[in-house]
């Protein structure tokens, strides 16, 4: 059931916003990045996006899907994960990867501010996997659900292939894929999709609340 801070249809608002900044992300700032350099260009990273000309693009989707998760309450256990899955996520807008990273691990050799990108990112991918394998399917049919299991397990091995991408794939496979940026993609669109067809925006199910 939903808190008496908010109703039902800003609930499922919040829920829309969330999922389509998460699904038109990445696209979003490829093609833009693609259409200022006159040519297609994949950005090192989503997170790289922010030393292309769609930083602002970048800074304030995040911002928003952050500001969204901490306000968004339909429980005691999606308030707390909420909020601190929105805290990371700005803290991914304001604290900016190093440039050209080709994974997120982290070394002694990094900035300070890197740092928190990579531990931020970190937070905010295993909490949005979060929602969608213990609070999602709490009130949900068994072919939502399996949407939202997937979209969890999706989101964790599109974290791996971001952490680790780089380091199981040789240098010039490295160099053409792109694993943190696909990795990253794959992740926040899995995450999109849970939190879209959370929103009822598709096949409603009365017993999303």
């Amino acid at each position: 059931m939903a808190s008496v801070t908010q109703d039902s249809t800003t609930i499922k608002r919040l829920r829309l916003g969330i999922g389509l900044v998460g699904i038109w992300l990445p696209f979003v700032v490829t093609i833009g990045h693609s259409v200022n350099v006159g040519r297609f260009t994949l950005p090192s990273s989503i997170s790289g996006a922010y030393y292309t000309s769609m930083r602002d693009v970048f800074v304030g989707s995040m911002s928003a899907v952050g500001v969204f998760l901490i306000f968004y309450r339909t429980s005691r256990a999606a308030d707390i994960l909420g909020t601190i899955a929105g805290l990371a996520a700005i803290a991914v807008a304001l604290f900016p990867a190093k440039s050209g990273a080709a994974d997120l691990m982290v070394s002694s050799a990094d900035a300070p501010g890197g740092v928190v990108h990579t531990v931020a990112a970190a937070v905010l991918f295993l909490s949005l996997a979060a929602f969608c394998f213990f609070l999602f399917p709490q009130s949900s049919r068994p072919p939502r659900k399996v949407v939202y299991y997937v979209s969890g397990l999706v989101i964790i091995l599109g974290f791996a292939l971001a952490l680790l991408g780089s380091r199981i794939l040789p240098d010039d496979v490295e160099a053409t894929v792109h694993p943190l940026f696909w990795g990253e993609t794959v992740a926040i669109i899995a995450f999109g999709v849970a939190w879209f067809t959370k929103s009822n925006a598709v096949m409603p199910d009365p017993r999303e609340s």
